[in-house]
């Protein structure tokens, strides 16, 4: 299966109204964010769409889902690295930590599981290194504390200054996190991402 059809089989499989609050359940079919409360938003689907295909997990992959809200965008990546794989999602809102935790329980994929982030640093640098990293909040610059939780050849797609990335950490011996291979795709408005 290629990375569409594996992205689209998570889609179907990961609903977007599941991961909703109740008021804006009737508004899930609509292709633009959506509020969730605190600031924050449960993104676009055509959106999330090219930010996974240009992630291209795969399956028994370790992922990083970094600011993870609903719990939307870990349900999904946990259908793409499937029960041999592991989801890590951060989140920095206490309350959307425990609705994220409850949505991703409730969604049949116990390999994937949401985290308080740490507000001292980005990511979970201790559960080190991951396969692909997913930002779905805007960043000023690329976080080269995130590429460097990638492992060499890892992946990072993050949104900065309003264009999608896709960051590759080099293998060894150019794997300096300062020296990943940087590709922009497009343009994009998310929240800011909050950074320590």
């Amino acid at each position: 299966m290629g990375v569409r059809e594996s992205v689209s089989a998570a889609f179907a499989a990961q609903p977007r109204e599941r991961f909703l609050p109740e008021a804006t359940r009737g508004s899930a079919g609509l292709d633009e964010p959506l509020p969730i409360g605190h600031g924050q938003t449960n993104s676009q689907p055509r959106t999330v769409r090219t930010m996974l295909e240009l992630l291209d997990v795969k399956p028994d992959m370790r992922v990083l889902d970094v600011g993870a809200g609903s719990g939307w965008t870990t349900a999904l990546l946990a259908e793409l690295t499937g029960p041999g794989g592991s989801v890590t999602g951060v989140e920095r809102v206490p309350e959307l930590v425990a609705r994220a935790g409850d949505n991703v329980a409730a969604a049949g994929v116990p390999w994937a599981r949401i985290r308080t982030a740490d507000p001292r640093a980005l990511g979970a640098a201790d559960e080190a290194p991951f396969d692909r990293v997913l930002v779905s909040a805007m960043a000023r610059t690329v976080p080269r504390e995130l590429v460097a939780q990638l492992a060499p050849g890892g992946v990072m797609v993050v949104p900065v200054q309003g264009r999608m990335l896709r960051v590759v950490r080099r293998p060894p011996p150019h794997d300096d996190p300062a020296d990943a291979e940087v590709t922009a795709h497009g343009y994009y408005r998310f929240v800011p991402l909050v950074t320590p």
